[in-house]
């Protein structure tokens, strides 16, 4: 038994399966030197990685980091996955990544692009 959460999700076992499916027609294709095969292999890669990523959205998939371990079972669906995961890029792609809000510098309506002090440095 393992002491950390190896990140096992309903959407991550679906696209590896479906990614292998299209690396096998692929692989298929560069042995039978069939320019269709490989073309639909290629697709079906494309298509696993779209199906992951909506199923990630829905919350068959985990957010990157340490979790609780309540939440390790891979039917575990994640609460958190309409807010969007900090630090997730699939999260990012779609729009629901979480922003801190920053307020622009008083009297110059520019946003800093990085954090101000709140006090001066010595």
């Amino acid at each position: 038994m393992s002491l950390y959460d190896e990140g096992h999700t309903i959407a991550g076992w679906t696209g590896f399966g479906i990614a292998t499916v299209g690396s096998a027609v692929a692989g298929w294709g560069v042995c039978a030197v069939s320019p269709t095969l490989i073309a639909g292999g290629l697709a079906v890669v494309v298509a696993s990685v779209v199906v992951t990523w909506v199923l990630h959205l829905s919350g068959w998939g985990k957010p990157p980091g340490v979790r609780p371990r309540g939440q390790w079972g891979m039917r575990v669906r994640d609460a958190q996955a309409r807010e969007g995961h900090t630090g997730c890029v699939s999260c990012r792609l779609a729009g629901r990544g979480r922003r801190r809000a920053v307020e622009p510098v008083a009297g110059t309506g520019v946003i800093p692009a990085e954090p101000i002090p709140l006090s001066p440095v010595e």
